[in-house]
């Protein structure tokens, strides 16, 4: 049976509302990831009547900068900022590392038990921090590194996923650039240095990103390894602001060291977006 053709105004009417729907589903998804940031911000800069009065206003009010000052000197903020920028740049850039030089050994070395010590790493995708935890705290314990920036990176530090996102990107090198790099004479760490890491930027750059904002938003390790407010990073400030009892929260402030705490991962983001999204697209090959 012929099928009746549709005419040229039948097609582009067709895109048109194509076009909208894809436009519509787009705003929609903006909005429901925009509104809650800008309802925290909103309530952050309200007095503790305004965020708790009903209806809630839906206007930034003037409290702005009482809030988060207030916020800052109560909970030692540039302290915990601190902290969270040592856990994350710790992590993100042990893990880099460690990932590089574990995906070149299993990539580019042959010895015995290469392919079991690799599904030995990807096992580990499947055990996440929270299942190993309590033995993990235990070696820490014993190691004497409960309350220390070793306790708070090392258990982080090694990561199944860069390893193995690494080694599909060495596997796609071609055998005639190691060829050569053989008859140029280089050795193992200087076909890494000169060859595999200019190549793996925009590799790492993703990397980094990812796993900056894995290390900044830990919360259940540090508030375990950690017992001192010196020690503690901002996720576990932010709980703190929270009481545990009948007492109400102060929701204008619990939302200002919110606002504070996600500014680093936003600056993070927006300085290595280009590094980022070409990592991501490279990965993809």
């Amino acid at each position: 049976m012929i099928k009746p053709r549709l005419s040229k105004n039948g097609h582009k009417g067709k895109r048109e509302w194509s076009k909208v729907v894809v436009h519509l589903l787009l705003i929609s998804s903006i909005l429901m990831i925009g509104f809650p940031l800008y309802y925290a911000f909103v309530i952050s800069t309200q007095s503790m009547e305004e965020a708790t009065q009903m209806p809630q206003k839906l206007l930034p009010s003037t409290h702005l900068w009482d809030n988060y000052v207030t916020i800052w000197n109560r909970l030692d903020l540039g302290r915990l900022l601190l902290n969270s920028a040592i856990v994350a740049l710790a992590v993100s850039i042990g893990k880099i590392v460690i990932s590089i030089f574990s995906a070149f050994a299993i990539v580019f070395f042959n010895f015995r038990g290469k392919q079991i010590f690799f599904w030995m790493i990807f096992v580990t995708l499947m055990l996440p921090v929270p299942v190993r935890i309590i033995s993990t705290y235990q070696v820490i314990s014993q190691l004497g590194w409960v309350d220390t920036y070793w306790g708070l990176t090392i258990p982080l530090i090694a990561s199944a996923t860069a390893t193995f996102l690494f080694r599909q990107f060495y596997l796609t090198i071609p055998d005639e650039l190691v060829d050569a790099a053989k008859i140029d004479g280089s050795g193992p760490l200087r076909f890494l240095w000169s060859i595999l890491l200019p190549n793996s930027g925009a590799n790492i750059a993703a990397l980094f990103v990812v796993m900056f904002i894995y290390g900044w938003n830990q919360y259940l390790w540090p508030l375990m390894v950690t017992g001192s407010e010196k020690m503690r990073v901002v996720v576990v400030g932010i709980a703190s602001t929270i009481p545990a009892g009948t007492q109400p929260p102060e929701w204008n402030l619990v939302m200002a060291v919110a606002m504070i705490a996600l500014l680093p991962p936003v600056l993070v983001v927006l300085l290595m977006q280009r590094y980022f999204m070409h990592g991501l697209l490279e990965t993809e090959k």
